[in-house]
């Protein structure tokens, strides 16, 4: 791709995020859809590309009315946006098609038109797994904390701060689900869920989604919103299985995905402004901070506590309170995209001052895959 050739031109999520029992999982795609074309001043008819998780680009177009020349039903989990986003810039730098509409909902609460989510006694996970007790993301993610909090000797204390500070940004934030302040006793004094997790160490269950439009740079300024321009990109997956992973500290997923972003981006960390990192549990934002090469390996708990993520930090993180706060639906990574576009538009509710350059980072699965898109609202 290159650099700054395609931009967000429309970024809208569902008119009501929380718990939304009137809709079913496509009407949400629908509603953020309509939602993102209002904001892009666009109708249906306007859409020649579709992209999708969750639900099947061929059930979303045909909903909304559009018979698209380029589709994309990539389904990674929760950071497939990212891909989405990466996907359409190509698209549209080789002329498939002109306007691309991603589009996510879910019905994580209120599980109106869900399907589900299996894992087949025949899968490996299944197999080398699911024997073994391991339950879904609450307990299957405990494998990897474990092994890095003994390593780096972080405390419980330093993983309730992630959720401490991502609390006071949604605080700022209207749309966030939760917003009374909280502190690292109330965190650990939360429900225990698996350790080390506790209740507050944990995402939300919400219904919601949100969507997004690209362009082509060149289209983009005759649009009514301030372009966001894609200027890296990056992806890769790693294991299905937690318990195969190279090393339970590190993603290598993220340093993939996280390195082809910086590098197509031609910018160093120094240049970032803002920051996203999926959230689904406390601990991702850790990792992440390492793996994108923001701190050296073990220091990422240190400097959260040292507040260098929260507001009047030097790398403000998650400020729409994050999956912890804000809302997870299931599949996050779309909510951070959208919280990136707020920051470069200058409309975010916890606005980051003169944020120029922001990072969306997301993961798939425990560790199994990763999305890493650099935004920017300048043009190249």
């Amino acid at each position: 791709m290159r650099p700054g050739s395609v931009a967000i031109v429309g970024a809208a999520e569902t008119t009501e995020l929380g718990r939304i029992p009137d809709q079913s999982q496509l009407q949400l795609h629908a509603d953020a859809a309509l939602n993102t074309l209002a904001d892009a001043g666009l109708t249906p008819a306007d859409v020649d590309g579709v992209a999708t998780a969750g639900e099947s680009p061929t059930g979303v177009a045909h909903y909304l009315g559009i018979t698209p020349t380029w589709v994309d039903g990539t389904a990674v989990g929760g950071c497939s946006f990212m891909l989405h986003v990466r996907h359409a810039a190509a698209a549209i730098n080789e002329g498939f098609c002109k306007t691309v509409l991603i589009t996510h909902g879910e019905s994580g609460r209120s599980r109106i038109g869900r399907g589900g989510f299996s894992r087949p006694a025949a899968s490996l996970q299944g197999q080398f797994e699911a024997p073994f007790g391991t339950m879904g993301a609450p307990s299957t993610f405990t494998i990897p904390v474990l092994r890095y909090m003994k390593k780096y000797g972080v405390t419980e204390e330093q993983l309730a701060m992630v959720a401490v500070v991502q609390r006071e940004w949604a605080a700022r934030n209207p749309r966030a689900s939760y917003r009374d302040p909280i502190d690292v006793d109330d965190v650990l004094s939360s429900d225990m869920i698996a350790y080390p997790f506790r209740k507050l160490m944990c995402c939300l269950v919400t219904d919601g989604g949100g969507a997004l439009i690209l362009t082509s740079a060149e289209r983009a300024r005759d649009f009514p919103q301030r372009p966001v321009y894609v200027i890296g990109t990056g992806e890769s997956v790693e294991t299905p299985m937690v318990s195969q992973m190279e090393d339970f500290t590190t993603s290598r997923a993220f340093r993939v995905s996280g390195r082809a972003a910086f590098e197509e981006a031609g910018i160093a960390h120094g240049d970032v402004d803002h920051l996203m990192i999926y959230d689904a549990f406390a601990h991702l934002p850790l990792y992440g901070l390492e793996d994108l090469g923001f701190v050296g390996r073990g220091e990422a708990a240190d400097f959260v506590e040292e507040r260098n993520t929260a507001e009047g930090g030097k790398l403000p993180l998650n400020t729409n309170g994050g999956g912890l706060s804000y809302m997870h639906s299931g599949m996050y990574g779309m909510y951070a995209l959208q919280e990136s576009v707020r920051q470069l538009r200058g409309t975010a509710p916890a606005q980051v001052k003169d944020a120029r350059i922001s990072i969306a980072h997301g993961v798939g699965g425990m560790f199994a895959a990763s999305g890493t898109i650099v935004l920017s609202n300048e043009a190249r």
